[in-house]
C-alpha cells in the first residue's frame, strides 16, 4: 500500500498540523530525536525498540480507527432522524480524520527510522 511508507500520502504531514499537535508525544519525540541524531553512532537495539513501540502504536491507532468507523456505520442509519446522532456522527468523523493524520505521520516517521535501522545494522 502506498500509505504504508514514508512516501505515502501523509509524508508531508511531518511539517503540518499533525506534527504540531503530536509534538508532546514521547514516542514521536523519541523517533524525532533518533532521526535528528547523527547516523554514525546509532544504536541498532535502541532503534529496534523504538520501531517496535512505533509499530505497536500504529496497530493501536488502526484498531481505534476501525472501532470509530463501526460506530459511524451504526449511527449513519439513524442520523437522518436524530439531531443528537448527527452531532455525534460529525464528532466521530473528526476523530477518524485525526486518527488518520496521526497514523499517517507515525507511518512516515517509522519509514524513515526503519531505513536508519537498516543502515545501522549493516555497519
Amino acid at each position: 500500500m502506498a500509505e504504508d511508507g514514508a512516501c505515502g500520502p501523509y509524508a508531508a504531514a511531518i511539517e503540518g498540523e499533525y506534527w504540531r499537535s503530536m509534538q508532546n508525544d514521547p514516542l514521536l519525540q523519541e523517533i524525532s530525536d533518533l532521526l535528528a541524531a547523527g547516523g554514525e553512532r546509532d544504536d541498532p537495539e535502541r532503534l529496534e525498540r523504538t520501531l517496535t513501540d512505533g509499530y505497536a502504536r500504529a496497530l493501536t491507532l488502526e484498531a481505534e480507527r476501525r472501532r470509530l468507523q463501526k460506530q459511524i456505520g451504526s449511527l449513519t442509519r439513524t442520523a437522518d432522524r436524530d439531531a443528537a446522532a448527527r452531532a455525534h456522527l460529525a464528532e466521530l468523523i473528526r476523530q477518524v480524520e485525526s486518527q488518520e493524520g496521526h497514523l499517517g505521520l507515525l507511518r512516515a516517521q517509522l519509514g524513515l527510522l526503519r531505513r536508519r535501522h537498516s543502515s545501522a545494522v549493516r555497519r
